[in-house]
C-alpha cells in the first residue's frame, strides 16, 4: 500500500506514476491492463494540480482518461481539502463516472472519500412547495392539472430520490414547475430543516464531497457572469475547487449558449400565465385575489403573442429554422415597458402579502420578468458588443419563436473566466488536434492559449483493427450522379459486414431521402434498417441496433459524437459526406465574417478544421476496445482530389488504405 503524506511533498506526481505502473495499486483493479499512454496523462494531471497550471488533454480511445484524472484529482482533493469538480457533456459519461469509474476509485485507494452527483435544482421536488401546490390547487390548476398534482404527491410519500429521474412517467411541465425546487423559494432557511427536502439534503452532501460530477451546462449556469468569476479569489462554483472537463470538445458549443441570451415565447407566456391563466382562470394573482394582477397578465399573454408574431413576419426562413437579424430596432417595441408594469404589480403584490411563500413565489417570478424583459430589450438594441443576434422557429411543429444572441468568438470571456491565474482547470477528449500536436486550435478558439497541451495517442494497433476504404469514383456531392452512386456504395460495404453499420450523414434530408430509396433492398436483405428522426429516442436506436442482428444505423449530428458501440454489432462507419458545416447557421455565419474581418481566412481557420474535428469523432465510433474489427467507408471523393483532404487522411491513426 502506498504511505500517504499528510500533505503534498514533491513526490506527489511519483506516486500517482506509481499507482498505474505495472504492478501499482490499479493493477488490483478487474481486467486492468498497463497503458503508458494513462500512465502518462494521470502524472501530468497530478503535476498540473500541484502547479496550480492549467492542462489541456487529447487522450486517444482506449486511453483511459476517466481514471487517469480520477484517481490523482480524488487524491489530490482529500490530501489538500479541496473540492474536485468533474464536467461531462453526456448523461452516458455521468454514469459510467458514477456508477463503474468512482467505485473502482474507492475500491482501490487507500482512503476515504465521498462523491456527489450534482443535478439541476429544478430536477428536484420540494416538499414545502408541493404542499403548498396541493393547498392552492383549485386557484393554480384546473381538474387534469390537479390529477397530475396528485399522482405527484402520492410519489412523494414513497420516494428516496426525489428526481426526475425516479419518476416513473414524465410529468406535465405546468405542475412540476410549480412543485420543483426553486433558487430563492427552496432556499437553507426554509427548507433546510425539512429531512424531506431533496435538494436541500443533495446541497448538504454536495457541500461535504471531496468529488462533485456535473455537465457542462449546469456549470455555466452555475458558473454566473464574468464579474462575478473575476472577483473570486479561488475556484469556480465552490470557495476551494479545481475543474476537469472531460469531453471538452463540446465546451465552446455549450458556453456560447449559456454565455448568451435566449428568450422564448413559450417561456415567457408560461412565465405570465403561473401569475394568471385566462383559459383556466388559475394562478397566483388568484391566489391573492388581485383583480388588477389578473387583468394585466391576461392582457400581456395576448400582447406578448402578437409582439412574437411581428418578429415572425418580419423574419425570413427560407433557408431553414434560423433568421439573423443584422439592425437594432428589428420590429417595434412594444412588450418591455408592459412586462415592467407586470413586475411593477408583481412588487406591490408581495409588499401587501403577509404570506412568505406567497411572497418568494410572487419574486420570483418577478426576476424572470425582469430578466427576460432585460434580453428583449438587449436583443432589440443590440446593445451586447460583438454578440450575433438571430431569430429562431423553435418546438417539434416550430410554431414558437425564440430570440437568441451570442458572443461571435466566446474565448475572451472563457480566458477570463476559466483560465485565471487563481484556479486550475484540465480540459480533455479524445479528439481536440486537427493536426498539430499543441492543440492550438482548440486551445485558441477557448482562451486556454496559456493552458499547457499534451496529446496522447490510443493505445489500439489500428494497423491490425481497422482499414480505410476511400471511393474516388463517388462523383462530387454536388453533382447529379450522386444520390445515385451513395444508394449503390452504401448497399455494397452493408453486404460487405452483413449490416453492422452506422452511415452517417451531414444533410437530415439527404439521410431521409436515401433511407426511402435503399428501404426496398433492407427489406429484401433482411438487414434492420433504423433510422434517426423517426420518433424513437437516440438511446433506444441504439439499443435496438446493438440487440438486433444485421442491423444498420443511419444517423446525423448526434451519432458522429458521444456513442460508445463496442464489440462485433457495430463493425463499419461509412462516412456519406466530409463534415463541413453549412455556414447559413447565423452563429456559424458571424464567426467566419469576424475572421474575414480580421484579415483571415476562414475555410482553412474555421471550416476545415471544425470539420476535420468531427470528422475523426465520426471515425472513432468504430473501435471502441483492443478486441473491435472493423472498416471505415469515405463516399466523399474530395478527401483524395482536393488539397485540404489530405489534413482529413493525416488526422486519422495509421492503418491499411484502399481506394477504389
Amino acid at each position: 500500500m502506498i504511505a500517504l503524506n499528510d500533505s503534498l511533498g514533491s513526490d506527489f506526481v511519483e506516486r500517482v506514476r506509481g499507482i498505474f505502473a505495472e504492478h501499482g495499486l490499479l493493477a488490483k483493479a478487474r481486467n486492468f491492463e498497463y497503458r503508458p499512454e494513462q500512465q502518462a496523462m494521470a502524472a501530468a494531471v497530478a503535476q498540473a494540480l500541484e502547479e496550480e497550471r492549467h492542462l489541456v488533454v487529447e487522450a486517444g480511445t482506449g486511453v483511459g482518461k476517466s481514471l487517469a484524472y480520477l484517481i490523482p484529482a480524488t487524491l489530490f482533493a482529500v490530501e489538500k481539502k479541496k473540492k474536485a469538480i468533474i464536467s461531462t457533456h453526456t448523461i452516458n459519461l455521468q454514469e459510467q463516472l458514477v456508477h463503474k469509474d468512482i467505485p473502482i476509485v474507492k475500491k482501490i485507494l487507500p482512503i476515504e472519500f465521498e462523491a456527489s452527483l450534482m443535478k439541476g435544482r429544478q430536477n428536484y421536488v420540494c416538499p414545502r412547495r408541493l404542499q403548498r401546490a396541493v393547498q392552492s390547487a383549485n386557484d393554480l390548476f384546473n381538474t387534469s392539472e390537479q390529477a397530475e398534482l396528485a399522482r405527484i404527491a402520492d410519489w412523494a410519500r414513497t420516494t428516496m430520490d426525489g428526481t426526475l429521474s425516479d419518476l416513473p412517467v414524465e410529468p406535465e411541465p405546468k405542475v412540476w414547475t410549480q412543485v420543483c425546487s426553486e433558487a430563492h423559494i427552496c432556499t437553507a432557511k426554509t427548507c433546510g430543516q425539512n429531512t424531506r427536502c431533496f435538494f436541500q439534503q443533495a446541497r448538504r452532501r454536495l457541500q461535504t464531497a471531496d468529488v462533485v460530477v456535473i455537465n457542462h451546462t449546469l456549470f455555466f449556469m452555475l458558473l454566473g457572469g464574468l464579474e462575478e468569476q473575476e472577483e473570486r479569489e479561488e475556484g469556480y462554483l465552490f470557495p476551494n475547487d479545481f475543474l476537469i472537463f472531460d469531453e471538452a470538445h463540446t465546451l465552446e458549443q455549450t458556453a456560447q449558449r449559456q454565455i448568451g441570451i435566449g428568450i422564448s415565447q413559450y417561456g415567457l407566456r408560461s412565465t405570465i400565465q403561473r401569475l394568471y391563466n385566462a383559459r383556466s382562470k388559475k394562478g397566483l394573482f388568484t391566489v391573492t385575489r388581485d383583480a388588477a394582477g389578473v387583468r394585466l397578465a391576461s392582457s400581456l399573454v395576448d400582447e406578448s403573442d402578437r409582439f412574437f408574431d411581428a418578429i415572425d413576419e418580419r423574419s425570413n426562413f427560407r433557408k431553414g429554422r434560423e433568421y439573423r437579424v443584422r439592425e437594432a430596432d428589428f420590429v417595434e417595441d412594444e412588450i418591455t415597458s408592459r412586462l415592467a408594469a407586470l413586475q411593477a404589480r408583481i412588487s406591490e403584490v408581495v409588499r401587501q402579502s403577509d404570506d412568505e411563500q406567497i411572497k418568494s413565489e410572487l419574486q420570483e417570478l418577478g426576476r424572470r420578468i425582469r430578466d427576460m424583459r432585460e434580453g428583449i430589450s438587449i436583443f432589440l438594441q443590440q446593445s451586447a458588443k460583438d454578440y450575433v443576434y438571430w431569430v429562431e422557429r423553435t418546438g417539434k411543429a416550430a410554431q414558437n419563436i425564440t430570440l437568441n444572441a451570442a458572443p461571435i468568438d466566446v474565448a475572451p470571456v472563457l480566458r477570463r473566466m476559466l483560465f485565471r491565474e487563481e484556479a486550475t482547470s484540465i480540459l480533455t477528449s479524445a479528439t481536440l488536434a486537427v493536426g498539430r500536436p499543441d492543440l492550438a486550435y482548440f486551445r485558441n478558439r477557448i482562451g486556454a492559449d496559456g493552458a499547457e497541451p499534451l496529446q496522447l495517442g490510443s493505445p489500439f494497433d489500428f494497423e491490425k483493427q481497422m482499414q480505410l476504404f476511400v471511393v474516388r469514383k463517388m462523383p462530387d456531392p454536388r453533382e447529379d450522379g450522386y444520390a445515385v452512386a451513395l444508394a449503390r456504395w452504401v448497399a455494397h460495404f452493408v453486404g460487405e459486414t452483413a449490416g453492422r453499420a452506422f452511415v452517417l450523414f451531414t444533410s437530415y434530408r439527404m439521410m431521409q431521402q436515401l433511407a426511402e430509396e435503399m428501404n426496398e433492398f433492407f427489406v429484401r436483405e433482411k438487414m434492420n434498417l433504423l433510422v434517426q428522426g423517426k420518433g424513437a429516442p437516440r438511446s433506444q436506436l441504439l439499443e435496438q441496433f446493438k440487440n438486433t442482428p444485421r442491423s444498420v444505423l443511419f444517423g446525423t449530428d448526434s451519432f458522429w459524437m458521444g456513442v460508445d458501440v463496442p464489440g462485433d454489432a457495430l463493425s463499419n462507419v461509412i462516412i456519406t459526406r466530409l463534415p463541413f458545416a453549412v455556414p447559413d447557421h447565423p452563429l456559424i455565419e458571424a464567426k467566419l465574417e469576424l475572421i474575414e474581418a480580421r484579415g483571415g481566412d476562414a475555410f482553412t481557420e474555421y471550416s476545415l478544421p471544425e470539420a476535420i474535428l468531427k470528422f475523426r469523432q465520426g471515425v472513432g465510433r468504430l473501435i471502441r476496445t483492443k478486441s473491435d474489427r472493423g472498416i471505415v467507408v469515405i463516399l466523399d471523393n474530395r478527401i483524395v482530389t482536393k488539397i485540404y483532404g489530405r489534413a482529413f487522411l493525416k488526422a486519422l491513426p495509421s492503418c491499411p488504405v484502399k481506394i477504389l
